[in-house]
């Protein structure tokens, strides 16, 4: 199975092709498809080199059950820092000022037009214990709080 993803020029994106999340690149049709279904954005960013970016893919993005979740209640758009500079900085920003801390992978949670209302960093698959709330469990109280 491939997403959109395998079409991008980015190493970092086309490294997310396969993953059963419906990715969307970062443009218009993510926030057409957003405006079109009622569905907030969830926008993640990463790059190659990021070793939590490969821990969280591995762990929530590759799971069936969690990109369920994912794909059902959100439109799911994976961002290159590297090659988007302008949307990190300004998701960064946000989530400093929500998380008073950032860092990659920076997973924001936006309304339809691209308005960041909640965010943080990485969120392990599940409860391990030390306080993170899992990732399952956040994707589903977020998308029931934008109900």
């Amino acid at each position: 199975m491939k997403n959109r993803l395998i079409e991008e020029d980015s190493l970092y994106l086309r490294q997310h092709a396969t993953q059963p999340v419906a990715w969307y690149a970062w443009g218009d049709e993510a926030f057409k498809a957003a405006k079109a279904e009622d569905k907030p954005l969830l926008v993640s960013i990463g790059y190659s080199a990021c070793h939590w970016c490969h821990v969280m893919a591995h762990e929530s993005f590759d799971d069936p059950f969690i990109a369920k979740l994912m794909n059902e209640h959100f439109i799911c758009v994976k961002v290159d820092r590297e090659e988007r500079p302008d949307v990190d900085q300004v998701y960064m920003e946000a989530v400093q000022m929500i998380q008073k801390q950032g860092g990659w992978p920076l997973n924001v949670f936006c309304l339809p037009d691209g308005r960041p209302f909640f965010g943080g960093t990485y969120f392990p698959p599940e409860d391990k214990g030390n306080g993170m709330i899992p990732w399952p469990q956040l994707v589903m109280r977020i998308a029931d709080f934008y109900k």
